[in-house]
């Protein structure tokens, strides 16, 4: 008769601290955070490898640490154990009622100043014991910081998503043109961006940004003549209100008025243009917690229309 093949024994301690020093890169970083010893950390990690017979880190004098495939691929799955393990927590701790813990979400950068205070102020009114991170970043950047666990959700416009991701549609931004006041197109209303076609353009010059808003006026047989680029969404308002060319943005402000005091006019686009998506997205194949899930059911409610 075969001997029994011994379970592993490793701790839910030890696995939150190789996480933590897996996201951190340094064990360092990982105890101050969790407000122990480096070398609680150490050991934990230590006792873990032995316990699992794979060695998860390589460990860099002065560099501090990086993954090993066999840490990568653990992590990968570790993250959703962990999220159920929260999940379980926060469920006996509240008992049925109500929510606690926290929630990171993050934010695309053009979005949030026109979504992320209204819908993290209805959240926290909702579930006030639950504290509520972001982390505003670019398309990209917030795809990698969902795969990294700094954030457990992402709001985010829906292109380029990648397999690894799931997402619920929450919104749609609608594109639109906007011209200076003296414009000769100012006193309308609505304009086919053909109408646009020989005068100059002021790019939001963001990865992915810009491609789909020159792509837009290619696919009307418009070629843009683009005078300036810029990753600000305020300085691109500014230079069309100064009359240095038209845009195409999504996002509208409650004011026409710039920051220096100019304004803008913004105007409906007849095209047949498509809206771009705004979607919550997340890591596919994680179990979200209760916190995630009341807020995805939040932002259906606070951004449809």
């Amino acid at each position: 008769m075969m001997a029994p093949v011994p379970e592993p024994s490793f701790t839910l301690i030890q696995l939150r601290y190789f996480a933590a020093a897996a996201e951190r890169g340094s064990m360092t970083a990982a105890a101050r955070d969790l407000v122990v010893s480096q070398s609680a950390i150490s050991t934990a990690v230590s006792q873990l490898e032995k316990e699992l017979g794979v060695q998860l880190f390589l460990r860099h004098h002065a560099r501090g640490l990086t993954l090993t495939a066999a840490g990568t691929d653990f992590l990968r799955e570790l993250r959703s154990f962990l999220s159920h393990a929260a999940d379980l927590e926060e469920t006996a701790r509240s008992a049925g009622t109500a929510l606690v813990g926290d929630l990171s979400v993050g934010w695309f950068t053009t979005l949030a100043p026109f979504q992320l205070p209204r819908l993290v102020a209805a959240y926290e009114q909702e579930h006030p014991q639950v504290r509520v991170s972001v982390v505003e970043e670019e398309h990209a950047h917030l795809k990698q910081a969902l795969r990294d666990g700094r954030c457990e959700l992402s709001v985010m416009y829906g292109y380029d998503l990648d397999e690894d991701l799931d997402h619920v549609v929450v919104g749609a931004a609608t594109p639109y043109a906007i011209v200076s006041a003296r414009h000769r197109l100012a006193r309308r209303k609505r304009i086919s961006l053909r109408e646009l076609a020989d005068e100059p353009m002021i790019l939001l010059d963001m990865p992915h940004t810009a491609d789909y808003f020159t792509s837009m006026l290619e696919a009307l047989g418009v070629q843009p003549t683009v005078r300036f680029r810029s990753p600000a969404y305020e300085t691109v308002r500014a230079l069309v209100a100064h009359g240095h060319g038209f845009a195409v943005l999504n996002q509208r402000p409650v004011h026409d008025t710039t920051y220096d005091g100019a304004r803008v006019i913004p105007l409906q686009l007849t095209d047949d243009l498509a809206a771009l998506d705004v979607v919550v997205a997340w890591v596919r194949g994680t179990r979200m917690t209760r916190r995630a899930r009341a807020f995805v059911r939040l932002a259906k409610s606070e951004l449809s229309g």
